[in-house]
């Protein structure tokens, strides 16, 4: 509990002090702009490039956890989908806003999970992670690309159009690079290594103090339904599906509380990011992340140790 805590508590904070800079305009909204991209294109991908690049894959159950994690983005993006009709017609939760619970329900925050389970496994348990990124996060950018398109309002793409845009996206090709170091490559000179580890490590800082610059405290006060939906599904309901796939498989013992803490975890800061680039409705995604990231300080050290045992 202590390593979940020690983890949940700095986000948080960081969080805090991007809504402390932006309500007192100590950062200009051009200069949060900047941020954005940087953190989109440059920051997120060194993470995930260095991250997979230096697991020992080999010493892991690759396709057991893997596998009960896709099941779990799968299981949980078909059920969502199938909610928006009842979604919109009972509490008029359009497009834009849609994309923030899918998103919400679906994605998850590397940064907490790499620091308990390296906390808790250490080696072990980043490998482990390293899995859960390269199973994760590709096709949870396929899925929350393809909501975007399908709900955010944006102008109809031709087949062509989607296929450059998935390729270009800096969480898939970034992922191709690190597991292609990772499998093909020599290690990387030591100066290559250290600049990429270094430009990740700006990641955790920069995503999670653009989550807090778009938080608007007053509707956090006063959460609704969209904001409690996408707390349950994603802290409660996809940690319970994702152990329902690992033990089917055979997954168990710290392998299994892996799978847990990468289910488990509050959603990712990438999703307000993408949220801002790609028409969604960013501030209640915003609300979502900081009301996910409270509520895991209680329900992940609680999940871990039931699910586990």
């Amino acid at each position: 509990m202590s390593a979940v805590l020690a983890s949940l508590i700095p986000t948080f904070l960081i969080i805090a002090t991007g809504w402390l800079c932006r309500a007192t305009d100590f950062v200009s909204e051009q200069q949060w702009a900047g941020l954005e991209r940087a953190t989109y294109v440059l920051f997120f991908p060194a993470l995930i490039i260095d991250t997979l690049s230096r697991a020992d894959l080999s010493s892991v159950p690759v396709l057991g956890v893997g596998g009960a994690l896709i099941g779990a983005i799968v299981t949980m993006a078909v059920l969502v989908l199938a909610l928006r009709p009842m979604l919109e017609r009972r509490l008029g939760v359009d497009g834009p806003s849609f994309t923030s619970i899918f998103q919400g329900a679906t994605r998850w925050n590397t940064f907490v999970g790499l620091a308990v389970a390296g906390s808790l496994f250490g080696q072990r348990g980043i490998a482990l992670i390293a899995v859960a990124i390269a199973a994760m996060v590709p096709l949870l950018n396929l899925l929350a690309f393809y909501v975007f398109i399908r709900f955010a309002g944006r102008p109809k793409q031709n087949p062509w159009d989607i296929l450059r845009s998935f390729v270009t996206n800096p969480f898939i090709w970034s992922c191709a690079i690190g597991l292609a170091l990772n499998l093909l490559a020599p290690p990387l000179p030591r100066p290559i290594a250290t600049y990429i580890e270094i430009m990740g490590r700006a990641a955790l800082a920069a995503g999670l103090l653009i989550v807090g610059a778009g938080l608007d405290i007053r509707r956090l006060a006063r959460p609704g339904v969209p904001h409690l939906l996408a707390a349950g599904l994603k802290l409660v309901l996809m940690p319970v599906i994702a152990v329902i796939y690992a033990r089917f498989v055979g997954v168990d013992g710290s392998d299994l509380t892996v799978t847990i803490i990468a289910a488990s975890v509050p959603s990712a800061s990438a999703a307000y990011v993408l949220a801002r680039q790609m028409g969604g409705n960013a501030g209640l995604m915003a609300e979502i992340l900081t009301l996910q990231t409270l509520l895991a300080l209680v329900s992940m050290p609680l999940l871990i140790t039931l699910l586990g045992i």
